[in-house]
C-alpha cells in the first residue's frame, strides 16, 4: 500500500462499530480494513465487554524512510483505565479527560481516565518494527458485533502518519488510506447460548405495538447508540398493516437528525450494498414489514446530538395513509444486532453483522 503522510488532526471522538460519516457514498461496498493493508495495527484484534484488553500497537515502518521518534494512541469512549506499559528509551506522557458517561469498574462508577497515550523521545528506524504497549478495560458500551477504533499518530523525524481513517457507517472500509487500529467485539464465552435461550422465550409471546396509526400496528421502535462525531444512525422498527387497505412508510423524524431516509440492503454477487427505498416504503393489507439490521432500516442523517444507550427517543413515523403518528424510540448499544443488549439470537463470534454494526454507503 502506499505510503500516505496526513496532516489533519485526529479525530478525537472515534466510532465503536459504526462511526458518524461527513458525507454520502452511494452503491460502497462493505469490507474490513485488512492487517496487510495497514502499517499501524493492534496485535489483539478482539476483545470482550465489561473485561480487560492489552493492546499493542505495531509499527511496521517509519516515514519514507525515516525513524519514528513519537508514537500516539487515542483511546475511544467507552474504554477505560487506560495504562500505558513503560519502554525503554520513550518517554510517556498521558491526557486524562472526562468520560461521556460514567462506566462501572473494578472499583465503582469511574467518570473520567486516560483517552491519548504519546509514548516520545526514542528513535525506531524505517528498517525495524516495535511495539508500544497499553492496559485498558472495554466498558459495557459495546455490544458483540461492534468495531472500536484506536487513532494512532506517528511522527519522523521527518514527516508523519495519522492512522486516523475510520469507515464511515455505510462506507467502504477497504479504500481507506490510513486506517486506524481496530478492535472486533465479541461475546463472552457462554454469553450466545443463554441470549439464544432468552430470545426463544421472548419470542413465544406476540409483541405489543407501541403504538397505532389507524390500521397501522407500531412494534419496538429503536435506534443504535451512536459514537462521539457520529453523523448518522440506524433506526429500527415492525410495522403490521392489520387492515384492508394498502399503505406505505414515507418517512420519519427525531429531534437529534436533520433528516431521515428509508434504506433496504441488498447482496450482489455476495456483496452487500445499501440504497435508499424510493417512493417509501410499500405496507401491504394484513402484511408486516421488519425493519432490521440487515434489511429494511431508517438513516437518520445530519445529527446534531448524540444517542446514547439506554435513552429514550420521542419522535415521528409518517404513512401515506394513516399520517403523522408520534413514537417512543429505545437506545441500543452501539453495535447492537437488537433492541436488546445481545441482539437476535445473542450475536456471538460466529454471528455475521451488519459490517461493524452499521456499515452503508454513507
Amino acid at each position: 500500500m502506499p505510503r500516505f503522510c496526513l496532516s489533519a488532526p485526529v479525530r478525537a471522538a472515534l466510532p465503536l462499530v459504526l462511526i458518524g460519516p461527513n458525507a454520502v457514498c452511494p452503491n460502497a461496498v462493505f469490507g474490513f480494513v485488512s492487517p496487510a493493508s495497514a502499517h499501524a495495527v493492534l496485535e489483539r484484534k478482539e476483545a470482550a465487554p465489561n473485561a480487560a484488553y492489552r493492546g499493542v500497537v505495531q509499527i511496521m515502518h517509519g516515514c519514507d524512510g525515516r525513524p519514528t521518534t513519537r508514537i500516539s494512541v487515542t483511546i475511544p469512549e467507552g474504554v477505560t483505565g487506560a495504562k500505558p506499559m513503560p519502554k525503554p528509551g520513550w518517554t510517556i506522557e498521558t491526557v486524562k479527560s472526562a468520560y461521556a458517561r460514567s462506566y462501572p469498574s473494578f472499583h465503582g462508577q469511574v467518570s473520567e481516565g486516560v483517552t491519548k497515550i504519546t509514548w516520545s523521545g526514542g528513535s525506531l528506524p524505517d528498517e525495524q518494527i516495535d511495539e508500544f504497549t497499553f492496559f485498558a478495560r472495554i466498558s459495557d458500551a459495546f455490544a458483540p458485533g461492534a468495531t472500536i477504533y484506536f487513532p494512532v499518530e506517528q511522527d519522523c523525524t521527518e514527516g508523519s502518519y495519522r492512522w486516523s481513517d475510520v469507515p464511515a457507517e455505510n462506507g467502504n472500509a477497504q479504500a481507506l488510506k490510513a486506517p486506524a487500529p481496530a478492535v472486533r467485539i465479541m461475546a463472552a464465552k457462554g454469553t450466545a447460548t443463554q441470549g439464544t435461550a432468552a430470545q426463544a422465550t421472548a419470542a413465544q409471546a406476540p409483541a405489543t405495538p407501541a403504538a397505532k396509526a389507524g390500521a397501522i400496528a407500531i412494534e419496538t421502535p429503536w435506534l443504535r447508540a451512536t459514537p462521539g462525531g457520529a453523523k448518522v444512525a440506524g433506526g429500527y422498527v415492525t410495522l403490521r398493516n392489520t387492515g384492508t387497505e394498502p399503505d406505505r412508510l414515507t418517512g420519519a423524524a427525531i429531534p437529534q437528525a436533520g433528516r431521515a431516509e428509508i434504506h433496504s440492503m441488498t447482496t450482489e454477487g455476495g456483496v452487500m450494498k445499501m440504497a435508499p427505498v424510493e417512493g417509501g416504503l410499500a405496507l401491504a393489507p394484513g402484511a408486516g414489514v421488519a425493519l432490521k439490521p440487515g434489511g429494511y432500516h431508517l438513516m437518520f442523517l445530519d445529527l446534531k446530538d448524540g444517542l446514547k444507550a439506554g435513552e429514550t427517543v420521542a419522535g415521528t413515523l409518517t404513512f401515506e395513509r394513516a399520517g403523522t403518528v408520534p413514537v417512543t424510540f429505545t437506545v441500543a448499544p452501539i453495535g447492537a444486532q437488537g433492541p436488546d443488549r445481545q441482539g437476535p439470537g445473542g450475536q456471538g463470534p460466529g454471528a455475521a453483522p451488519e459490517a461493524d454494526g452499521h456499515k452503508h454507503h454513507h
